[in-house]
């Protein structure tokens, strides 16, 4: 093998390295590094950006999803969670605002959609079967501009169906709006579309939800509440068919 440095002999008869071209070259680059420090700080750092920029543009951690078909299916098949921000509550589910990963100077050379409006996803608590007075309750707890966590569960036409946990500074939840729902009786339980019932998934999700609903029960809250006797009574006076007829003519004269 070729040496980089070969042996002479000095005038005391020991030996002396002499430097070769090799050598000579690398000492060089080395010289020409230290005199062009900032330059080579610049390029690594350049290059360090540019490669985090192909990795968040590839994984997508640091895009805005202003449509539910933008957002990869690998997130739902792998039940992401995602950043939001809730703009309303209707009969139709939740409108809310994507907020991606943010990271300075790199976000905003990935951003898109400028001087766009602000466009949001329609997410349903997934399992849950509002009732009216769940609605209430559900805009009550999740006001406009609340940030909210989603976890992704399916994904139906142009509706996300998650598991969504509020997001309150101070506060620490261990369980999510649509478990609490459930367990204040203000809904029932629902199949999840485009999930298969045979899935580790569906059941796991299955189990946390019928727990929530069984809590519900057993306490009598909202939909399991048990009329007292004078509501008994009462009621079955109002659907008496006589008493109707008696509050005709009375209510006509």
């Amino acid at each position: 093998m070729p040496e980089s440095r070969r042996e002479t002999h000095n005038e005391n008869g020991r030996p002396q390295r002499q430097n070769t071209p090799a050598h000579n070259v690398a000492s060089t680059l080395s010289q020409w590094a230290d005199d062009h420090l900032t330059l080579v700080r610049n390029i690594s750092t350049g290059l360090a950006v540019a490669g985090v920029i192909l990795i968040a543009r590839s994984i997508k951690l640091l895009t805005k999803f202003h449509a539910v078909s933008e957002i990869p299916a690998g997130f739902v098949e792998r039940n992401v969670r995602l950043r939001g921000r809730v703009h309303s509550i209707t009969e139709k589910g939740l409108e809310v605002e994507h907020i991606p990963i943010y990271l300075p100077v790199i976000s905003p050379l990935l951003a898109k959609h400028k001087g766009v409006c602000t466009s949001t996803l329609l997410v349903d608590l997934a399992g849950v079967d509002l009732t009216a007075d769940g609605l209430i309750w559900l805009r009550r707890s999740l006001p406009p501009a609340q940030t909210v966590w989603l976890k992704l569960i399916s994904r139906q036409d142009d509706r996300l169906h998650c598991f969504v946990t509020p997001s309150k500074q101070g506060s620490l939840w261990d369980h999510s709006m649509n478990e609490e729902v459930l367990r204040l009786g203000l809904a029932r339980r629902a199949s999840i579309p485009g999930l298969s019932a045979d899935s580790r998934l569906y059941w796991r999700l299955h189990k946390r939800l019928h727990r929530a609903e069984v809590k519900a029960e057993k306490k009598g809250c909202g939909l399991w509440k048990e009329e007292s006797q004078w509501e008994r009574a009462l009621k079955a006076v109002r659907d008496n068919a006589l008493f109707r007829v008696l509050k005709k003519l009375f209510g006509r004269s």
